[in-house]
């Protein structure tokens, strides 16, 4: 059974860090729409093409725009802490049941 509990351990630690990358990835995104980019830039155009499918939907589903802000990113931020806060301790404890 602890190999079950290694593997848990190890996809809770996974998903934490690509939840964080991802994270700053939608910081970058904020960050990029404040300035006016370059838009034939590999990195903007990586950063946008990455992020888009997440805001969009946000976007779609919750058309809040309150003088022209979008709130898509603070609502991906929610959703980031609230899967890290709950997806990510919960694999972290099902794996410490396994392991003892």
């Amino acid at each position: 059974m602890f190999t079950i509990g290694y593997l848990l351990e190890a996809c809770a630690k996974v998903l934490d860090v690509v939840l964080n990358i991802y994270l700053w990835i939608v910081v970058a995104r904020a960050i990029l729409s404040w300035v006016n980019p370059d838009p034939f830039n590999p990195i903007v155009r990586f950063i946008h093409s990455v992020t888009e499918p997440v805001l969009g939907r946000i976007r779609s589903m919750l058309p809040i725009h309150f003088g022209g802000i979008d709130f898509s990113p603070i609502v991906v931020f929610l959703a980031i802490i609230f899967l890290q806060n709950f997806v990510v301790n919960t694999l972290h404890r099902l794996a410490f049941t396994f392991l003892r």
